[in-house]
């Protein structure tokens, strides 16, 4: 794209700020040239954010109805999946997949609940419970 395309069309979920992409200029050089985001990308954002924020909610109610641990909760409060939680925590997913039951998160070692912790950028006493709805 040439410079003069690079969008600038003030995307709300970059919050004011820029960004920096790459466009050619008129020696057909590419140069960093300072983007505000598009309205596509900020569509796809709001879509992706809202997803998470379903798969929260979906995840608060099974976790307080029994059906799994507060460790599903605070990934996709997060905003992350089985997969992005994996490679954070340097665990194997069908481990994460594991500890997503109530069963198997309540007798898991401080030491396993801390690399989740650091993960999540959360304390460790944090994910063992949810969060107040107020």
């Amino acid at each position: 794209m040439e410079i003069d395309q690079v969008p600038q069309d003030d995307n709300r979920t970059l919050g004011g700020h820029r960004k920096v992409v790459y466009a050619r200029d008129a020696n057909g050089k590419m140069v960093l040239v300072a983007s505000k985001g598009w309205e596509v990308e900020e569509i796809v954002t709001t879509q992706a954010v809202d997803a998470f924020h379903a798969q929260a909610e979906a995840a608060r109610t099974r976790v307080a109805a029994g059906q799994s641990s507060p460790l599903e909760y605070w990934m996709y409060a997060r905003r992350m999946d089985v997969e992005m939680l994996a490679q954070v925590s340097g665990l194997w997913q069908w481990r994460i997949r594991r500890h997503l039951r109530p069963d198997v998160f309540a007798g898991l070692a401080p030491k396993i609940l801390t690399r989740y912790a650091e993960a999540l950028g959360l304390a460790t006493d944090t994910i063992c419970s949810l969060p107040d709805l107020t």
